[in-house]
């Protein structure tokens, strides 16, 4: 896993909503959460999605933007964005090629899955939280929201 202080590698993945995202384009704009998933569908990891979507006014007032990454197909994570009432954050395809971002981020694992771990990335695209859970356990989204309201004003 990346460690603190290290600059985030770039990617580009498409969306749910059928967008490209890049990395960079939150650079200088917002903080980024960057949360690995296991798998869509799974029930720690749809409640991790609806935690995220229920506090999303929290991360956007520390001005941060949710990107939530598995390496689930783009329709799989439209069909599951569906199912959970509707997700409004970006859930990210790592499908082609399989799971390159988590590798670059040093969590896939060797069964083919992401760990569960989140990052913070700063504006200025620097790692300044990460955290790897147990496959079975729901991040606590209020230490993320502590990391990133230390952010205010940087």
């Amino acid at each position: 896993m990346l460690p603190i202080g290290t600059p985030a590698p770039e990617f580009e993945l498409r969306s749910h909503t059928g967008e490209t995202v890049r990395l960079s384009d939150f650079r200088g704009k917002q903080h980024v959460v960057l949360a690995f998933h296991p798998l869509a569908f799974t029930p720690v990891c749809s409640l991790q999605m609806q935690t995220y979507q229920r506090d999303l006014p929290k991360y956007e007032g520390l001005d941060a933007h949710i990107l939530s990454l598995s390496v689930d197909a783009g329709p799989a994570k439209k069909a599951w964005a569906e199912s959970l009432g509707g997700i409004s954050f970006d859930l990210l395809a790592d499908f082609h090629p399989h799971g390159h971002v988590a590798s670059l981020y040093g969590v896939m694992r060797n069964d083919g899955i992401s760990e569960r771990a989140s990052f913070i990335i700063d504006k200025t695209g620097t790692i300044v939280w990460a955290k790897k859970y147990d496959i079975p356990q729901q991040p606590d989204h209020g230490e993320v929201l502590e990391a990133l309201s230390s952010l205010s004003g940087r």
